[in-house]
């Protein structure tokens, strides 16, 4: 028997969202005056490159229209405690053509601030509901955060750099305030305090009162500088992790929302397939451990996060395995390695995934699509699996959705869309 909220979510689905009424606390009015329920993609900084990305994108996608905030990933915290852009001449030195601007204007010789900040900057003055954050960390750029906030002059210091840097816009070798009123506002993404992340990551017990600290002293330095900047952070999946390098309550003070972990819930660094982000736990699972979109929020909830500040993380990919034998739909099985893919093994674009020729099979019961052909095996969300994750956060009083990200959904923001569907 389905447990009564998984069956009102997959009710909803069945009768027509419009026709479902939505509980008061998800009626909740934000103290930012901003929109009911928060709609977060993340842009990624390499994304110019390689992958032909650019600001101008989410515009003519019509994603922009559709988004609340953009996270731009990732700045970083350099050894010296300090916060440094990982990529200066992605945000703010390379000259952007008029066929790559927001606008459609090259920038010019001699111009003060180019590059990605710069195409924020025309992006928000097309969209001036649109915020963006600078997010800080992520997986490889989680080094040195434990010996930034180690202690109170530490913490400071951090925070006075950050600040400095991102919100007044003080940027290295350009006169000062140059890249001020870009950024919004800053989002934590240190992976992991108190717990293992990438590999070299300084790890220490401290961390989970340490991170708590700094979360205070940022965000008092930041509101004493713009009382309007907010402040989030990214947070994990597996409780485990939760419990070793965070308080909850107390972190979720400093907060104006927190992204958590909604996808690589299961991956291709695994022998056997299974979901990526699978809204409801599936009792079939044979994993010791259980994971589900919804066992997290509730891992949250109980530990004292608002419901209102939880933000739930999408994926706009897929996780792959190849080998995979099965005379049913592969769900499950072993497999002998991560699946060939455009960027890396075992991860594709949910563009390219959406054209792949295979089966595809669809679970209501655990907000879940897959496609198998045989051999190659692709846990991925589509936009009828968001509408049933859209469905959840409204149903349930969330604060709203996040995705990574943006550039991995199609030309025409189909995931995106079907998200700002029902959150709004």
């Amino acid at each position: 028997m389905r447990r009564p909220f998984q069956h009102l979510v997959t009710a909803a689905l069945a009768v027509g969202l419009a026709a479902v009424a939505v509980p008061a606390q998800a009626q909740t009015t934000y103290p930012d005056g901003g929109d009911r329920f928060k709609r977060v993609a993340y842009f990624i900084q390499w994304g110019i490159y390689a992958r032909n990305f650019h600001v101008k994108d989410v515009d003519t996608s019509g994603a922009a229209a559709k988004l609340t905030h953009i996270n731009y990933a990732f700045g970083n915290v350099g050894a010296d405690g300090t916060c440094v852009s990982a990529d200066p001449w992605a945000d703010w030195q390379r000259p952007v053509s008029a066929e790559e601007s927001v606008d459609g204007v090259a920038d010019q010789p001699g111009q003060a601030l180019n590059g990605n900040l710069n195409q924020f900057r025309k992006l928000k003055g097309k969209h001036p509901g649109l915020k963006v954050l600078i997010s800080l960390g992520g997986w490889t750029g989680s080094k040195y955060f434990s010996d930034a906030v180690l202690t109170p002059d530490s913490r400071s210091k951090l925070a006075a750099s950050c600040v400095g840097l991102w919100l007044k816009g003080d940027l290295p070798g350009l006169p000062a305030g140059t890249g001020a009123g870009v950024f919004d506002g800053i989002d934590l993404d240190w992976e992991w305090p108190g717990s293992e992340g990438n590999t070299g990551n300084v790890v220490r017990p401290e961390d989970k009162r340490n991170f708590t600290l700094f979360a205070a002293e940022l965000r008092r330095q930041m509101k004493e500088y713009d009382p309007k900047s907010q402040l989030t952070a990214f947070l994990p999946a597996a409780a485990a992790k939760i419990d070793s390098g965070f308080e909850v309550r107390d972190v979720f003070r400093s907060l104006d929302f927190a992204t958590i972990q909604g996808y690589d819930l299961h991956g291709s660094w695994e022998n056997r397939t299974g979901h990526n982000g699978n809204l409801f736990t599936d009792r079939k699972d044979p994993n010791p451990v259980k994971y589900s979109v919804d066992t997290t929020v509730g891992d949250y909830l109980s530990r004292g996060a608002p419901a209102r500040k939880i933000v739930v993380g999408v994926p706009a990919y897929g996780q792959g395995w190849t080998g995979v034998k099965s005379t049913g739909d592969g769900l499950y099985e072993q497999a002998t390695g991560p699946a060939p893919a455009t960027w890396a093994p075992g991860t594709e674009d949910y563009k390219i995934l959406v054209n792949k020729p295979g089966k595809r099979y669809r679970d209501l019961r655990t907000g879940t699509q897959w496609l198998y052909d045989g051999n190659e095996f692709w846990s991925y969300d589509d936009p009828a699996t968001l509408l049933e994750k859209a469905a959840y956060i409204r149903l349930k009083g969330l604060g709203g959705s996040m995705m990574w990200s943006i550039d991995q959904d199609d030309a025409k923001a189909s995931l995106t869309s079907a998200l700002h569907k029902v959150l709004r």
